[in-house]
C-alpha cells in the first residue's frame, strides 16, 4: 500500500511517500502556504499521481502527549484532506521529527541556513518511517 505522509506547517509542509511494498519513505517536496484548502488541493494531486491509498498527518502532541493548538488545527486540516482526497487519515505523533530532521541534515553535512528549504520534507520522511516501522 502506498501511503502519503504530510508534515504540516503554517507556512511549509513537508511531503513523504513509501513505496508500494511499505517499507521505505523517501521525500516527495515541500508545499508552501497557508490556505488549508489550497494545500488539501495540492496534497489530492500528489496522492493521485502516487496512486496513495492512505494519508498519515503529523500529529503535534505537547511533550507531555497532551493536545494543544497546534494539536487541533491538524485535527481540522485532517478533516479537510478526508474530503478533498477521499482517502482514509490517520493522525500519527510526530514528536521531535523536526528535531530529528535538523540533526540528520546537520549530520549530513547540511548547514543550519539550508536547512530551511528541507527539514519539513526530512521530517515528513521521519513520520512515515517511524509509522511503517511499527506496523
Amino acid at each position: 500500500m502506498i501511503i502519503l505522509a504530510i508534515d504540516y506547517g503554517t507556512q511549509r509542509t513537508g511531503v513523504a511517500v513509501c513505496d508500494p511494498m511499505g517499507i521505505l519513505a523517501s521525500p516527495v517536496g515541500v508545499l508552501r502556504g497557508n490556505s488549508q484548502k489550497k494545500l488539501a488541493r495540492e496534497i489530492a494531486g500528489i496522492a493521485k499521481a502516487r496512486r496513495a491509498e492512505k494519508i498519515i498527518l503529523g500529529l503535534p502532541l505537547r511533550t507531555d502527549g497532551t493536545r494543544g493548538d497546534k494539536a487541533q488545527a491538524c485535527e481540522l486540516f485532517a478533516q479537510t484532506l478526508r474530503e478533498t482526497t477521499g482517502l482514509p487519515v490517520e493522525l500519527w505523533d510526530e514528536r521531535f521529527t523536526t528535531v530529528a530532521a535538523h540533526q540528520a541534515l546537520h549530520a549530513s553535512g547540511k548547514r543550519m541556513k539550508e536547512h530551511k528549504n528541507v527539514v519539513d520534507a526530512v521530517a515528513a520522511v521521519i513520520l512515515l518511517q517511524s509509522y511503517l516501522d511499527r506496523k
